[in-house]
């Protein structure tokens, strides 16, 4: 699993860096666009001066959104050069005009453009700016797909560029054309010439020494050196330079802030780095890759860079991996995976390399159903990349078969060169031969014999003329047998990568077939046998919950006769005979008799409600209705409410689930009244089609919700056990001086 940005990104940031007009934020750019617009605005039409700075100010409109008015301004200015007879400046025009055209995806404008700027170019002296018009060619190919032709383009502007006399402009330039070849060959893992062009890339920014440029190169040269050590991982020498051009890349850009505002080419070097120490190095190195990879995470942040965003995540993932921290890594993946997705253009190979890390992270947690998921996903990411692949390998093959006509053509003129060389060669022996004529006439019999030996000598130059002749047609046959060969061997080897891409597809979907019915299966069983377990569960819990309550109504009901019957009798008897002697005391001791009385009074009343309380008479004989009107007459005072309702109840609920709904409603109005404090307490009885609600609200107090979660007193779990008795639901809400209301809701069946 491997997070670093891969090439495609590196050359995108490149292109930029290129054309130095694309700035990291709108201020910066404004502040150019302010400044060229001040210099254009200066200067004449048609003068040199105004010629030299429209290029500039065209291509800082095009990088602001103002496409139209850049190629308004270019237009005009061409339409001027021309009635002026300027060649040079119309083929400058042209040539940026094509650029903004192709970056406008307006490819056949700027296939117009890039011709009438040829045009010109090749009527005019200035090897700059051909090499310039040239080198757009090139750019455009290569945004064409067309690499092959973009070679020969890049190549003609560096031979012209190094004719051109030395300038302010000219290095810059060619150190666009070194970069552009650059690209060009490490999309084509040709590392010998992409070391070249890199390298002099390199010495172009070290005489210019400017920040960016030097900034550009040491990036270049660090991706150069990981990728020929991703080629071969014993090049320990390759290694240990990629880590020193990228440490160079970092520093040059913490040095030159102020003056290099491309921060997502620091995010790519940063992650490229991180990469380097976590794929490379030893296990102690993960202090610097995680330095690294956070520092290019903050600048792929500022810079809205997703696809950098999600390597950097992806790298924090695979070192919190080699620390056994699943948590922290399936974090980090996941947020990898959540930016990658916000973005429209992806980073194929880094969603790849999320996917199977979090398919592992899944099957390594036994969550099999997520380990299965991320495999799909990475299995269709995986045919999408080859599929892409095959499109480059096509493209590839068709760039070689393109040099190799290229070298057939070189060769070709080789031997036409030595032809016509030889062509002088025998012009001059027949001049010679002419003149010795001329001087063979005044000796007769040396003369003819001299004739004799020139016709010798010219009829031995014919054969070897012949036989030259003849070499080179043999020469060109064997060219193109050695030629076919070559075609009939790659499309041999093609048929086998494709055969054998297919068998490896088959047996993959296979084992894949396999995995996912052995996986269904497993998951059938272990549901199945979840569900007997909890099964089981649930009627453990219902028997015990019945038992419980039934052994609790028993013993309300034993109570409160005991109390009713005996505890009442005895205080209405006390009271009847205290009553009986009222009449025969002294007046004096009558207000203390008719005292006691009234306890006793009381003491029956409570007596009364207590049992009352412990066994409803009213809810057997009438039912919950009755029995809860009754309930909230008797509770109410002067200072409290109880308001009773039922809504839509048909009077069918089973008597044993009443006794169970009385005692939760009688339970959480003792609670109300004991902590609460209220003035007014709502209880509401709603029946629907298939299920009841009861809701029982208070304007009391309230309390925290959490803390009376965490004491779990013993009548909440009551009311909690009863509820889940009748295969209901409890749901509490209270705010501290607000109130609280409570309610539960059990199906009917």
């Amino acid at each position: 699993m491997s997070y670093s940005s891969k090439s495609a990104l590196f050359f995108v940031s490149l292109f930029w860096c290129v054309l130095l007009f694309c700035t990291s934020n709108q201020l910066y750019g404004q502040e150019i666009l302010t400044t060229y617009k001040e210099q254009y605005d200066k200067t004449v039409a048609g003068s040199p001066a105004r010629f030299e700075v429209v290029g500039k100010y065209a291509q800082a409109l095009f990088f602001q959104e103002k496409q139209q008015e850049a190629t308004q301004l270019l237009k005009e200015n061409i339409l001027i050069a021309e009635k002026q007879g300027d060649k040079t400046n119309a083929a400058y025009l042209y040539a940026i005009l094509a650029m903004n055209a192709q970056l406008n995806e307006n490819t056949s404008e700027a296939h117009k453009a890039i011709k009438k700027a040829l045009d010109y170019a090749q009527q005019i002296e200035n090897n700059e700016i051909k090499a310039y018009v040239n080198y757009c060619q090139g750019w455009i190919y290569v945004r064409d797909n067309q690499e092959a032709k973009a070679v020969q383009s890049l190549l003609t502007a560096i031979s012209l560029y190094e004719k051109a006399p030395q300038s302010p402009t000219k290095l810059g330039r060619l150190s666009a054309a070194y970069k552009e070849l650059t690209s060009i060959y490490a999309s084509w893992d040709d590392y010998e010439l992409q070391e070249k062009y890199s390298k002099l890339t390199l010495d172009i920014a070290i005489q210019q020494n400017n920040p960016n440029a030097l900034f550009d190169a040491y990036m270049m040269m660090g991706y150069l050196y990981e990728s020929e050590f991703s080629h071969n991982t014993n090049n320990i020498y390759a290694r240990d330079l990629a880590e020193n051009y990228y440490k160079k890349a970092i520093k040059t850009y913490e040095n030159n802030r102020e003056v290099i505002p491309f921060r997502s080419d620091l995010a790519f070097v940063a992650n490229n780095l991180a990469s380097l120490y976590l794929r490379a190095f030893p296990k102690q190195y993960n202090e610097q890759a995680t330095y690294y990879a956070n520092l290019a995470l903050q600048q792929a942040q500022e810079t809205h860079q997703i696809n950098f965003q999600a390597s950097s995540y992806g790298i924090l993932a695979e070192i919190a991996l080699q620390e056994n921290k699943t948590k922290i890594a399936t974090s980090y993946l996941l947020s990898a995976l959540s930016a990658i997705n916000s973005t429209h253009l992806p980073d194929k190979n880094t969603l790849l390399s999320i996917y199977e890390s979090l398919a592992q992270l899944n099957e390594t947690e036994e969550n099999y159903l997520g380990a299965l998921h991320f495999h799909k996903l990475y299995l269709q990411t995986y045919q999408s990349i080859y599929n892409q692949d095959k499109l480059e390998i096509s493209r590839r093959l068709e760039a070689q078969y393109e040099k190799e006509q290229q070298k057939q053509q070189l060769l070709t003129l080789q031997l036409a060169s030595e032809k016509k060389e030889q062509q002088i060669r025998l012009m001059k022996t027949l001049g010679v031969q002419q003149q010795q004529e001329l001087e063979n006439l005044k000796l007769s019999e040396e003369n003819q014999r001299k004739k004799l030996e020139i016709s010798q000598l010219e009829t031995e130059t014919h054969a070897q003329a012949l036989k030259l002749s003849q070499l080179e047609n043999d020469n060109k046959l064997l060219d193109i047998q050695h030629f076919k060969k070559t075609l009939s061997y790659q499309e041999k080897v093609n048929s086998y990568f494709l055969a054998l891409a297919l068998v490896f597809a088959i047996l993959l979907f296979v084992l894949l077939y396999v995995y996912k019915q052995r996986t269904k299966s497993m998951n059938q069983q272990k549901e199945l046998y979840n569900l007997a377990l909890e099964k089981e569960k649930q009627h453990a819990k219902i028997a015990t919950l019945t038992a419980l309550l039934d052994g609790q109504e028993q013993e309300r009901a034993r109570l409160a006769r005991d109390l009713h019957d005996g505890l009442g009798g005895l205080l209405s008897g006390t009271k009847i005979q205290l009553s009986t002697l009222h009449h025969k005391i002294t007046d004096a001791n009558k207000i203390e008799m008719t005292k006691s009385i009234e306890h006793l009074d009381n003491a029956v009343d409570e007596l009364r409600r207590v049992a009352h309380n412990l066994m409803p008479d009213l809810l057997l004989k009438y039912g919950l209705e009755e029995a809860l009107k009754e309930y909230a007459n008797r509770m109410s005072t002067d200072q409290l409410d109880i308001n009773v309702q039922f809504l839509g109840y048909t009077q069918t609920l089973e008597q044993d689930k009443q006794l169970l709904v009385y005692r939760i409603i009688q339970e959480l109005v003792n609670n109300a009244l004991k902590h609460a404090n209220p003035q007014q307490i709502i209880i509401q009885l709603v029946e629907s089609e298939n299920s009841y609600m009861v809701t029982i609200e208070d304007d009391g107090c309230g309390f925290e919700l959490t803390q009376a979660q965490q004491t779990q007193s013993a009548g909440l779990h009551n009311i909690q056990s009863r509820v889940q008795f009748l295969k209901g639901e409890l749901h509490i809400h209270s705010e501290l001086n607000l109130g609280t209301s409570i309610d539960f809701q059990f199906p009917k069946q």
